[in-house]
């Protein structure tokens, strides 16, 4: 299993704070934003991680990260030049991926679980995490049955299907490489992770859990604020790095 933390992006959204540094290097109480999808995947024993980044910012990471020798275990790191999409990054990391299985996290997502089992345990396929939230419209929405199976997946739907999230952490086989590879730009512009959901789910092949635990998609003022109280109540007995 490889893994991928993508940290691309210019997030607009977080201005001034993010006008002279990445939004996964700001302050999460008393650690980068980053190192917390980092310690997700290192306490899943993952050990060989592709951090993929814009290229104003890929010294800042290698100043703070360095090879990951002080972590145990080995950075690779990627230019993503604009932000092209969440499946981009199966693209960009076609050569790390090899034929190996790959999870993928985003850089500003925050989780309370601990994914060791799933992680390990996976087979193949694809496998996505959801959360029930109060406001669905804003994220990706998967529709399932009572078995827990996916029935359908929207973007940002207007009328949503549940009020299931879909969250930034991401399970694929290694065939994800040449789905991503196939896909057509959205009306946004972007390769969407949702059609890679969608391929799989066309073939039965996507698992869906729940995630039971606090997540946070750090991308708001609000969310950041949210991020750093969880971090200091909740999340310094669960870190290993």
């Amino acid at each position: 299993m490889r893994g991928i933390i993508l940290s691309g992006g210019s997030a607009t959204r977080l201005r001034p704070c993010t006008k002279v540094t990445s939004k996964q290097l700001l302050p999460i109480y008393n650690r980068p934003m980053i190192y917390y999808p980092l310690n997700t995947l290192i306490k899943a024993g993952i050990k060989e991680i592709l951090i993929i980044v814009s290229p104003e910012r890929a010294g800042d990471y290698l100043n703070l990260l360095g090879s990951g020798r002080q972590f145990g275990v080995k950075l690779t790191y990627e230019i993503q030049d604009k932000p092209r999409g969440l499946a981009e990054a199966f693209i960009i990391g076609e050569n790390f991926i090899d034929e190996d299985s790959v999870t993928m996290i985003l850089g500003d997502n925050i989780f309370e679980d601990d994914f060791t089992d799933d992680i390990n345990n996976f087979k193949g396929g694809a496998k996505i995490f959801a959360k029930k939230v109060k406001d669905p419209e804003r994220f990706g929405v998967v529709e399932v049955n009572n078995k827990m199976e996916a029935l359908s997946i929207e973007e940002k739907p207007l009328q949503p299907k549940s009020n299931l999230a879909i969250t930034g952490l991401y399970i694929y086989d290694h065939r994800v490489i040449n789905v991503a590879k196939k896909l057509k730009p959205s009306v946004r512009g972007e390769l969407e992770i949702v059609d890679l959901h969608n391929w799989y789910l066309a073939r039965h092949e996507l698992e869906v859990s729940l995630v039971r635990g606090a997540w946070i998609d750090a991308g708001t003022f609000d969310s950041l604020l949210d991020a750093q109280i969880l971090a200091r109540d909740r999340l310094q007995n669960k870190l290993i790095i």
